[in-house]
């Protein structure tokens, strides 16, 4: 059930409407970068000092030589803002992604909008949790080895899993029984948030990754539809 959902999400990103949800969350994400890296690179130029000095060596020109290193740190913020990006992205694009994917996939069985902003705080919140995950595992990871890996995927890709599971539960249930489902199918949605945590740290690959995570637990729920529910209505 968790890999079918997944494929399922690959095949849908190029479809007309999700593609422009591709677009526009590449857009944004790789915006954000940017501004990111230009502030890292100013805020060095701005307060690092200009020149250091070495013993038989002279003058280092330092300012300058950290401020264009820093560029180097572009693929490694792709790496770690990513988490907290995708939990963040659910709260803005999901509802456009789960509309489309039940359109083409699940007409017959097609969930009701979800209040933005609901969605756009909680989605807030489990951003925070992400980032909270994030900075507790590079702090750990001299005292955890290897375990560190385990804490920073299985940590967030549970966390990923909630967000957007709950996202699409909320489509077709009210807020205690989307919870209630989340609960009973909490492996299925952790296994799918893993994979999406582990894509989610490839270079490149990983800008479309939100959108990708929005289809999948769309399909996950849809795919373990296999009794009746209540309904919003």
């Amino acid at each position: 059930m968790v890999v079918r959902a997944l494929l399922l999400a690959w095949g849908d990103l190029l479809r007309p409407r999700i593609f422009g949800v591709v677009a526009l969350g590449v857009a944004l994400t790789l915006g954000l970068f940017v501004v990111l890296q230009a502030g890292a690179f100013w805020a060095i130029r701005a307060f690092a000092p200009e020149t250091l000095t070495l013993p038989w060596i002279g003058a280092v020109p330092l300012a300058p030589t950290l401020s264009w290193s820093s560029l180097l740190l572009f693929p490694l913020m792709s790496v770690f803002l990513m988490m907290p990006v995708a939990a963040g992205f659910s709260g803005l694009f999901a509802e456009r992604v789960a509309e489309a994917v039940e359109e083409t996939h699940y007409p017959a069985a097609r969930g009701l909008p979800v209040d933005f902003w609901d969605g756009l705080w909680e989605s807030l919140a489990v951003m925070g949790a992400v980032i909270l995950v994030t900075l507790v595992t590079l702090v750990l990871t001299p005292f955890l080895g290897p375990l560190a890996s385990v804490l920073f995927y299985g940590g967030n890709g549970w966390l990923l899993g909630r967000e957007f599971f709950q996202m699409a539960a909320r489509r077709h249930l009210h807020q205690p029984q989307a919870t209630a489902l989340r609960r009973s199918l909490a492996v299925p949605a952790t296994l799918l948030g893993v994979l999406i945590a582990a894509l989610l740290t490839v270079p490149v690959l990983n800008v479309v990754v939100p959108v990708l995570a929005a289809a999948g637990f769309t399909h996950l729920y849809h795919l373990s539809a296999s009794r009746p529910r209540d309904r919003r209505g």
